[in-house]
């Protein structure tokens, strides 16, 4: 084989590579700007937002839980609302900081904008009481009306969590540090109640990508 083909084959694979890049791009761009997900595999389905198949698709559910000062919030708080889903607990000595300094980030971003709102759900909520989801709020910067962190009956938040946010089956099983396991996974929900995004709460550059999805739902719903 001479020289000049071992040249030319590789560049004919990274052009093939790049066709066909480009064409599923297209073809994802032609279907929404974002996926929808309706399962824990977190297959992404590219839907128009006009789609018959978004009529029976997965959506998260009626809720009602009370926040950091003692406010009922259910679902009608997030009526044509973008907002960012997770799990945590107060005293959690493990992840729950890092995810929490990734989440100012987003609560800086969106601090002035009324239509993209923050959701954490405490694992703990026989410990996290609401004067003690207070403490934390005020500790950490978590802003009222903008970051809820919330707390309830352990079933129904335990229910929503693997039901409705596909977490793990793990949820709340004690390790042995004494450190409860919960997801790192952040979810993105649009105005709609569908989950447009999941997103590793403990990498910067995942996160990175939560804003600027939040920013196209915010593009693609005519609400820049």
């Amino acid at each position: 084989m001479k020289l000049s083909h071992l040249i030319i084959m590789p560049r004919k694979i990274i052009n093939i590579f790049t066709s066909l890049v480009l064409l599923m791009l297209a073809v994802n761009a032609s279907a929404g700007s974002l996926p929808y997900y309706n399962s824990k595999e977190f297959t992404p389905h590219w839907l128009q937002p006009n789609s018959a198949q978004l009529e029976n698709f997965h959506q998260i559910p009626a809720f009602s839980f009370t926040d950091q000062d003692g406010t009922q919030i259910t679902e009608k708080n997030f009526e044509n609302k973008i907002y960012v889903a997770g799990f945590f607990f107060s005293t959690c000595p493990g992840i729950c900081p890092m995810i929490r300094s990734k989440l100012s980030k987003v609560q800086d971003t969106f601090i002035a904008d009324p239509d993209v709102k923050i959701l954490q759900h405490s694992i703990r909520p026989t410990t996290d009481t609401v004067a003690t989801l207070k403490a934390y709020a005020d500790e950490h910067g978590i802003k009222s009306g903008k970051w809820h962190v919330v707390t309830g009956e352990k079933d129904a938040i335990y229910q929503l969590a693997k039901t409705a946010y596909f977490a793990s089956d793990d949820l709340g099983n004690i390790q042995n540090t004494n450190d409860f396991l919960h997801t790192e996974s952040i979810l993105l929900i649009d105005q709609n109640k569908y989950i447009r995004g999941i997103y590793n709460g403990l990498n910067s550059a995942s996160m990175a990508y939560l804003i600027s999805d939040i920013e196209t739902l915010k593009l693609d719903s005519g609400t820049q």
